[in-house]
């Protein structure tokens, strides 16, 4: 199962999932856009209309998947970003919002598949979030805080969880080619008067690989976390983001 799989990373992740010979099922929220990500895909994959931010959507999902395409073993957990600007321009209601969709829909994601994992005896899940989780961004406040919070739930999940076999582990992308980075280049823009395309240019050179990630490369990561060669990797947060963190942790 891979969440917000229709586009960008999470269908990155799903796409190569595929190719591994995993039986997929992906959500979004537009039907069409996700019937067009399956058919690419590849031919196991199914689709879901879901709201990630929905208990009751997630609860469907999960139970959907089963019946379709059987027990759930690994779980890519994946959600847009909250919104951008500085923390005293965001409401409480953006604030609620970004708990909803970036770390309350991740602990029921888990609390759903994790009793067939645990009868199973084996299960990946992997959180997708964000660098800014170990290096917050004045214009992303939600995102900071609650990435940051998401990072001390994965080592929560993978200390009660690896006794059953269950690896949980977290993968931060740096500055990735997708339309959430293009909306973070359009802000960024506007604030120094510079194109879009200038915006985003600028931020790949601002990577010590000098240049974007492209979805693939963060994928690979994400995959490699799903195999059973990464058995012995638990509770960490993997920073993919081409040497950008300045930080050791």
């Amino acid at each position: 199962m891979v969440a917000a799989s229709s586009k960008g990373i999470g269908f990155a992740v799903a796409k190569l999932l595929a190719e591994e010979g995993c039986r997929v099922s992906i959500c979004g929220r537009n039907e069409e856009t996700l019937e067009a990500a399956a058919d690419l895909i590849g031919p196991e994959t199914r689709s879901y209309v879901v709201d990630v931010t929905d208990n009751d959507d997630l609860t469907w999902w999960v139970e959907q998947t089963r019946q379709d395409l059987g027990p759930v073993s690994i779980l890519v957990t994946n959600t847009g970003g909250p919104p951008a600007g500085t923390h005293d321009q965001m409401s409480d209601d953006q604030w609620q919002s970004g708990f909803d969709s970036t770390l309350l829909n991740v602990v029921r994601m888990v609390r759903l598949v994790q009793p067939e994992m645990v009868d199973a005896g084996w299960g990946r899940i992997v959180h997708i979030t964000s660098l800014v989780a170990k290096e917050p961004n004045r214009l992303l406040p939600i995102s900071s805080t609650l990435r940051s919070g998401l990072m001390a739930l994965t080592r929560l999940q993978a200390t009660d969880l690896a006794p059953h076999g269950i690896t949980v582990n977290g993968v931060l992308p740096g500055n990735t080619m997708t339309d959430r980075q293009r909306h973070l280049a359009e802000i960024r823009g506007e604030r120094e008067g510079i194109s879009v395309d200038e915006a985003l240019e600028k931020a790949g050179k601002e990577v010590p690989i000098g240049r974007l990630a492209h979805p693939d490369e963060i994928a690979a990561a994400v995959v490699f976390l799903c195999s059973t060669a990464a058995s012995y990797i638990t509770g960490t947060s993997l920073l993919v983001d081409g040497g950008l963190t300045k930080g050791f942790g």
